[in-house]
Parts: structure tokens; sequence; C-alpha cells
């Protein structure tokens, strides 16, 4: 049996503007949006009519009707019908989690092409009954008889009725993600200052991105919308210093509205391909998907909610043999200022990196310059699911106009991380030959 392993192209990708939850997408559902931007995904390249081995993604707030979402989406297009979906939920790292499930296919040779996708919308969140209605329909539903029917609400309260809003908490903790990485921007001793600047970086080069095409062919319209809604190209540092903190309203409290992510609604899909299938479709490879990492941390005992990833990149870097340092662009999702600033701080961290990262020097720092350079999650949005595949695609044509390394650090709910390495054919080709 051949062991060996295929390289696996990422071909492109594509997502819908990403808008603030309750604007513009209020009335439009996750299958809605991942079918509008798996369509796109079909337009861009040519996919009618074709079959794809795998159509792997999911969503994070969902309700019990989306069970079959990532099917769902599939008969939707023009894909054709043989295209297996199949629905899967980690969190923030759902869909760059979905393409490190395709890249192990295709690399073996299980598949020759796989699409990666995620979807979200918190506009259409999930409200439910309490608990004990729930039981009393579903006996009421099984009874064989009206005076069962009527049993089941004896000792009914109106009570029952009230809605239960979506919990944001974590289980284990009962904080918000909020108040999670509050803890760590105190822990790490990072000033509002500081993070207010990197909000203002990420919206300055996310609108300089808009301005010249460079978004051009990773957007495609949906319901009527064309451009992110979140993005503040007159965002001023001065004005968001005025800003009320959002977690903690104490002396300490340093998250705001403008450094952290808003609630978003938004989808994004890209294409995974053997390099023989795409040359079969002449599909140019963007660039190469070479590695990933999931890891998970401790969280719940105080190893910090969004600090995972720092372990996923540590051990992913082991596996390939590189540094930290050996890389042309870093894609550090922004969930929140604080949480980017405390990953970098720990990766220079020596204390940190002993007792976490096993390591016995840092891993150091990277140069600011390469971080994020089209903006992020802070002025994009962050619609949960959607965010992995969004910065892949994005990536991937950082790679093809400029060549050389990218890495990507995903931090999500849970106390969980995922992490990737896509290269530029050249970089690939040569770490290959070596």
């Amino acid at each position: 049996m051949d062991q060996t392993l295929r390289r696996v192209g990422v071909i492109g990708g594509v997502r819908i503007p990403f808008c603030r939850s309750n604007t513009l997408y209020a009335d439009k559902s996750n299958l809605e949006m991942l079918t509008g931007v798996l369509q796109g995904l079909v337009d861009k390249y040519n996919l009618a009519g074709v079959h794809i081995d795998e159509a792997i993604g999911g969503a994070v707030v969902t309700h019990s009707k989306d069970w079959n979402l990532a099917r769902e989406a599939v008969l939707g297009t023009k894909l054709a019908p043989t295209t297996p979906g199949i629905t899967i939920q980690q969190a923030c790292g759902t869909s760059l989690q979905a393409a490190s499930i395709i890249q192990a296919k295709i690399a073996t040779g299980e598949i020759e092409c796989g699409i990666a996708m995620g979807s979200d919308t918190t506009s259409d969140a999930p409200i439910v009954l309490k608990e004990r209605f729930a039981h009393r329909l579903i006996e009421a539903q099984n009874a064989k008889s009206m005076g069962q029917r009527l049993s089941a609400f004896k000792g009914f309260s109106p009570a029952e009725l009230v809605p239960q809003p979506p919990n944001v908490g974590e289980p284990r903790t009962g904080l918000s993600m909020g108040q999670h990485a509050e803890l760590m921007a105190q822990e790490w001793k990072i000033t509002r200052a500081e993070q207010d600047r990197l909000a203002y970086e990420s919206h300055k080069k996310a609108a300089e991105a808009y301005r010249c095409g460079y978004m051009d062919d990773l957007i495609v319209p949906f319901a009527g919308v064309f451009r992110d809604n979140n993005l503040r190209e007159d965002i001023s540092l001065e004005k968001i210093a005025t800003l009320r903190t959002s977690f903690d309203q104490s002396d300490r409290g340093t998250l705001t509205a403008a450094n952290s992510t808003p609630l978003t609604d938004g989808a994004a899909a890209v294409l995974l391909a053997s390099e023989e299938w795409a040359a079969k479709r002449a599909l140019p490879v963007a660039a190469y998907l070479t590695w990933s990492q999931t890891s998970a941390n401790n969280f719940v005992a105080g190893e910090g909610l969004l600090m995972a990833p720092t372990i996923a990149v540590s051990r992913m870097l082991e596996r390939a043999q590189l540094k930290l340092q050996d890389f042309d662009f870093y894609e550090i999702h922004e969930a929140f200022a604080a949480q980017v600033l405390a990953t970098l701080k720990a990766f220079e961290d020596p204390g940190y990196c002993k007792t976490y990262l096993h390591r016995a020097t840092p891993l150091g720092a990277i140069d600011r310059a390469k971080l994020n350079v089209k903006g992020s999650s802070l002025a994009f949005g962050h619609p949960f699911a959607a965010t992995g595949a969004r910065i892949m695609g994005n990536l991937a044509k950082l790679l093809s106009e400029h060549g050389g390394r990218g890495l990507i650090s995903v931090c999500t709910a849970g106390g969980m991380g995922v992490a990737a390495i896509m290269e530029g054919r050249k970089a690939e080709a040569m770490r290959a030959a070596a």
C-alpha cells in the first residue's frame, strides 16, 4: 500500500459580508447564510453540477432543526446532490477544524476535494421555554387520551412560560468569554491603551483592504449586503478611549465594545483539493495547508480560557520543525484585543513556556508588522463558526500574491485552540524538497 502523503492545496475561499447581529441579517438563518456562501464558492470556481467529496462545517448557535445543516446547505446549491454534507461544531474553531479533517483525508488519498465552511447568527438564536413546561408538552403529545393530556398540565404555573434566553457563559465557570478575557488582561497586565491600539489598527488595515480592492474577490453579496457593517473607517483612538468598559465596571476594567468583537452574523467557505483534482479542473492552487493542530487547557483551574492556541501552536511548530519567527504572515483571530496581546506575551514568557508549553526556552517575539495585515475579527466581526474559513481564504490570497508561509491561531470557547500552517507554492516546494 502506498503510504506517501499528498500535498493539500487551498484553492481559495469566499464569505458573505459580516453584519452585526440584529441588523441587516436579522431575519436570516444559519441555513440561508451557509447556502448563500456555498453557492458563492460554486460560482467563483465553476462548480455547478460538480461532485465534491465532502463539505464539512457547521454553526455554534443552532436550533434543533439545524442538525443536518451542512447537508441541507449543499442541497440548496448547484453542487451535485451526491456531495455529502457533514455537520461538526468546535465553537469558534469549527471551520478551521473542518479544513483540518479534509486536509488529512486528501493527504491520505481518501478523498480528492472538500469544502470547509461555517455559519453563525445570534440574531436567530434559539429561545426555549423552561424545562418543566417542555416535559409537559412531550407528555401531552404522547398521551393516549384527553384525560392524560389534561393531567400533563396539572400544577401548571404561568412562570413556566417565561422564555429562557441563550446562556453566553461558560458552563463550567458561569463567566462569559468577555469576563474571562478581562481576567486574562489583568493577569498579563495588558492595558486598555494597548487593546485600543490593536483594535484601531485592525479597522485601519481592514478599511485599506477594501479601499484598494483587495476584498473584491473574497466577498460575495448576500441579501442585498455588499460590505461588512462593523468596519469603521473613521475610527479614532480618542473616541474609543471614551467608551465605558463592558465586562468589569471597576477601575480595573479594560475591555470595551471597541476592543472586543461584536456578536456577528455571517458565513464563510474555502475549497481544498489534491493537486491532481485541481489540475483537472484548471484551478490554480493558491497555497498549501501543510500542518494543523488542536489543543485544550485547564481553563477552569485558571489557565486562561483563550490561551489554548499557544499550546496548539507550540506543538505544531515542533512537528513542523519550525520556529515561531519562520513566518511571513500571522493570522491570530482577534476575539478580543486582550486575547491577542496575551498570546503574544505568553510566547515570550519563560515561565509560561516552561510550565504550559514544556519548552526550555520561550517561543519568542514575532514581527508585529506581519500580524493580521489585512485586519481581522475586531474590524470584520466574528460569526463564530465562520471565522476559520474567513482567515484561510484571506491567507490563501496573501500567499498566492506574496509567497512565503503563514500561521493561523484561533481560540475557542471551552478552553480550546486550533492552529494551522499554510505555505505558498514556492515555500512549500522548498520544504518538501528538504
